[in-house]
């Protein structure tokens, strides 16, 4: 039996993506292929003598997974768009992967040097304009959110909200949408919302008995995901 085992030294430097591995064993089955029809293709089509069907069952368990070389290989043999085989991507060399764009192109529509628009993608800090954001994000399908992420912006955010959760939420309307350009009234009602159902679980802490001013393990974890339940509320609203 073939084991797993990879090339002992890679020239794919970075972490690999996000990975799907239920599509991946969907389109594989859809067209009739087993790990080893995989496995045969990657090493004669596309120069990965290393690859067996063990090292493709074991991305397809969730046990492994594919470096961008190897998925975007893996996408020519299943037939597929390598953003088919991408979990939700994150960054913004994520983002790009799973639309199938070099950088060149992305570098060229957005108006950035091809070196630069590397070394935003290896830094994960964006040296852009707003303009140049709003171009990047047309290119890239980004939404607002993901926007945010892959600028840089996020960590800020998430500072923002949890000082609106717990504090006066009206003087952060105005921070907040500096770096969320929503509707006043609408970011008025999600801050709002955010500072209540925080509060909701401060007072849930004390009548079971929690210390006070101890937002206690619930209070934490509300403010811990503070981002995510922002986007949900205003996705609601």
């Amino acid at each position: 039996m073939w084991a797993v085992r990879r090339l002992p030294a890679r020239t794919d430097r970075h972490p690999p993506p996000p990975f799907n591995a239920p599509a991946a064993r969907r389109l594989r089955a859809g067209l009739g292929m087993n790990p080893d029809h995989v496995a045969h293709a990657l090493r004669g089509s596309y120069g990965l003598p290393y690859v067996t069907s063990a090292l493709v069952a074991a991305w397809e368990g969730g046990t492994a997974a594919p470096s961008h070389t190897e998925l975007t290989a893996l996408a020519g043999v299943l037939w597929c768009s390598p953003g088919e085989l991408i979990g939700r991507p994150r960054t913004l060399r994520e983002h790009r992967v799973a639309r199938g764009l070099a950088p060149e192109d992305v570098a060229r529509t957005v108006g950035h040097e091809l070196h630069a628009y590397l070394r935003m993608e290896e830094t994960g800090r964006w040296r852009g304009t707003e303009r140049q954001a709003t171009a990047l994000a047309r290119l890239l399908a980004l939404s607002l959110a993901d926007v945010v992420t892959v600028t840089g912006r996020e960590d800020g955010l998430a500072e923002l909200l949890r000082s609106a959760a717990t504090t006066r939420w009206q003087a952060y309307v105005r921070p907040v949408s500096k770096v969320v350009p929503l509707e006043r009234r609408l970011l008025e009602g999600v801050l709002h919302r955010l500072h209540q159902d925080y509060q909701g679980h401060v007072a849930a802490t004390l009548s079971w008995g929690g210390g006070h001013g101890d937002p206690g393990e619930s209070g934490r974890e509300f403010l811990d995901r503070i981002v995510e339940h922002f986007w949900t509320a205003a996705e609601g609203s």
